[in-house]
């Protein structure tokens, strides 16, 4: 991975996420308390019967929109009939172990997995996750399949997923790492929600590590989030599962 000699700072425009969607919940809130529930809920019924007819559906959702419909509840009339899309993750294997070669790090790693499975019975397992609305996958599965092809067992989450969902999925699973793919800004959220839902699940002992476009002035917030490792743009993938495998090994 290419490593500039000097670390540049970029200027970000810190955006307060939980200030906007705050100020938006509360927007929903009035148009609801002031709007006809009546012409709302005939424009939607309208919408769903158009969609089971093959009619014009942008004429009815214009005709929702105007009633004071929100884009959910316009979005919900229609997966009614069409349901909902489910993203599907797709990821290779054995590809990214062999371009590595004879590697001391990986050697290393390899190591350290088999102390740890003699340890615990089973191989390291982590989940990486995609929360909210960031679409961007390919490092997702990029970390998926390197991971994979070194050694852990690895979970894929589904795309645009609540912290919620992660935390039962990562449950589920019984993992012992989640990793956060953060490629659009929303770590500072994100991860803390992650956090919290994990402790309402009574795993608040699973490593939450994020990986991503994230600006080295969020970092500390990020660590205070929760969040025991951060591996930024331009990481080495062995050496990343190398400091995780050391905090399995040492927590274990």
């Amino acid at each position: 991975a290419h490593r500039p000699e000097t670390d540049i700072k970029v200027d970000v425009l810190k955006i307060d996420n939980a200030e906007v969607r705050a100020r938006q919940l509360s927007k929903l809130q009035r148009l609801k308390g002031t709007r006809d529930v009546g012409a709302v809920e005939s424009a939607l019924s309208a919408l769903s019967r158009a969609a089971e007819s093959g009619e014009n559906l942008l004429e009815f959702a214009i005709r929702a929109a105007r009633a004071n419909a929100t884009v959910g509840e316009i979005s919900l009339a229609l997966e009614k009939v069409f349901g909902r899309h489910v993203a599907s993750v797709q990821t290779i294997s054995g590809v990214y172990r062999k371009a590595l070669g004879d590697n001391p790090v990986v050697d290393r790693l390899q190591d350290k997995i088999v102390a740890f499975e003699e340890k615990s019975g089973g191989k390291p397992r982590i989940l990486v996750a995609k929360m909210g609305q960031d679409g961007h996958d390919r490092g997702q599965k990029v970390i998926a399949t390197a991971f994979a092809d070194l050694g852990f067992d690895v979970t894929v989450g589904p795309m645009f997923q609540t912290p919620e969902e992660i935390a039962r999925l990562g449950v589920e699973h019984d993992v012992h790492i989640i990793g956060a793919s953060s490629l659009a800004a929303g770590h500072l959220t994100l991860i803390p929600e992650l956090r919290d839902a994990l402790k309402k699940l009574g795993r608040d002992d699973m490593l939450i590590v994020a990986g991503g476009v994230i600006p080295p002035q969020d970092y500390e917030a990020v660590r205070q989030a929760g969040a025991v490792e951060i591996f930024p743009p331009g990481t080495v993938i062995p050496e990343a599962a190398e400091r995780l495998m050391d905090r399995l090994l040492q927590a274990g």
